[in-house]
């Protein structure tokens, strides 16, 4: 099993670059991890409370189920993945069943955060992009996808996402392996992640 971390600041277009990674090896090769999956619960806390939540602070993570499982992948285990509400802030009851596979793509802005799940990475992944390209790219997305102002997005870019990426994130690409500058066109960065993960496949 090779297992393969991808982070970058909210905006970097992680997702997008998971999913052209995965696009170059047939289905039912990999499973994604994401990161979000792994929020803590907050259904005992007030609802005006939960609002509150720094959701960009490593704080918010459950960092121990989200060891624990991926650990459980490397060692032959199938897991359930939680399932996370961002509208209530809860865990669902349901969660995801997740069976080992060849690839495993651990995905989110701090996965490189915590030592105990970047010591199960084979391949750490950060994906740059240009401070004022993700604001466009949050702006664009927030508006559209999440019905929010532009007042309340700058608002939370300032309080939050900024100070939160300088602090935690943009620190963590010291722990890359490899860093897609994911401005433009990126096929050469996706060929040579192709590449590396076949070899590392290969080794198995």
């Amino acid at each position: 099993m090779v297992i393969i971390g991808v982070t970058g600041g909210t905006g970097s277009g992680k997702t997008s670059v998971v999913r052209r990674i995965t696009e170059c090896f047939p289905n039912g090769t990999f499973a994604v991890i994401p990161q979000d999956s792994y929020y803590y619960d907050l259904s005992h806390v007030p609802f005006e409370q939960r609002r509150l939540t720094n959701f960009d602070h490593p704080d918010a993570f459950d960092w121990h189920l989200f060891v624990q499982q991926i650990d459980d992948l490397r060692k032959g285990k199938a897991i359930e993945q939680p399932v996370y509400d961002f509208c209530s802030s809860t865990r669902l009851k349901e969660t995801v069943h997740v069976e080992p596979c060849e690839v495993i793509i651990i995905e989110g802005i701090m996965t490189f955060y915590d030592d105990r799940l970047r010591g199960l990475m084979d391949l750490k992944v950060y994906v740059d992009v240009p401070a004022d390209e993700r604001l466009i790219r949050v702006i664009l997305r927030d508006t559209v996808e999440r019905g929010l102002t532009l007042e309340k997005i700058i608002d939370k870019y300032r309080k939050l996402i900024k100070p939160m990426h300088e602090k935690f994130i943009e620190p963590s690409k010291q722990y890359a392996d490899l860093v897609v500058l994911n401005v433009g066109e990126i096929d050469s960065a996706i060929e040579e992640l192709r590449g590396e993960i076949e070899n590392r496949m290969r080794k198995l």
